[in-house]
């Protein structure tokens, strides 16, 4: 029995302590990681420098159009250093940029903001494809997440797209999104009016 007891202990000697990096998950605009907030903050709470990650993030980017969200994983180690994961764009920027629209619709289940093609989706999904949270995942149920985004967005998917009648759409939309924020300010106001 002491011999059992022996070989557990040099056992536990021999293994490794695993220790596990906090993982940060954020969005980052390419081109445009500076060391203010929110950015500074949640780098200096895990120790990081945040200097050099917002050069060395900025270097990473600088092929794309700057102004871009793009969701981050960063995992900081033990010793203060990172690992960086830079994921395509989110969806609901694809969809944005695809239907010509600045915001989604307020009532997805009762307007809609834009109009994209079957087309436009299947080629968003090819992008989506190469994260890591659809590795392995069929092409076909990454343009099904894709119609589901859509629908929440208050984006219809369509199978054509006619150009002339589509501006005529964004023209009416823009007119109902001014009708929205005036409707929002006003009770914005309002509540500001009701708490002094």
């Amino acid at each position: 029995m002491s011999k059992n007891i022996k070989r557990l202990k040099s056992a536990k000697k021999m293994v490794e302590k695993v220790v596990h990096g906090t993982t940060l998950k954020t969005y980052i605009q390419a081109g445009m990681a500076v060391a203010g907030p929110p950015l500074g903050p949640q780098l200096g709470q895990r120790g990081i420098n945040i200097a050099h990650f917002c050069k060395d993030f900025n270097e990473r980017t600088k092929d794309i159009k700057e102004g871009i969200p793009l969701p981050c994983r960063i995992t900081v180690n033990p010793d203060r250093s990172y690992n960086l994961v830079i994921h395509n764009p989110p969806v609901s920027y694809f969809l944005k940029q695809a239907a010509g629209c600045e915001r989604g619709a307020m009532k997805p289940s009762l307007e809609f903001a834009g109009k994209i093609t079957v087309k436009h989706v299947y080629e968003i999904a090819k992008i989506k494809s190469q994260d890591p949270t659809y590795d392995c995942v069929p092409l076909q149920e990454v343009c099904q997440d894709i119609i589901d985004s859509a629908k929440s967005c208050g984006i219809e998917v369509v199978h054509h797209l006619n150009e002339e009648d589509y501006e005529k759409f964004l023209e009416e939309r823009k007119e109902i999104v001014k009708q929205q924020l005036a409707e929002l300010e006003e009770k914005r106001q309002a509540k500001m009016l009701r708490t002094v």
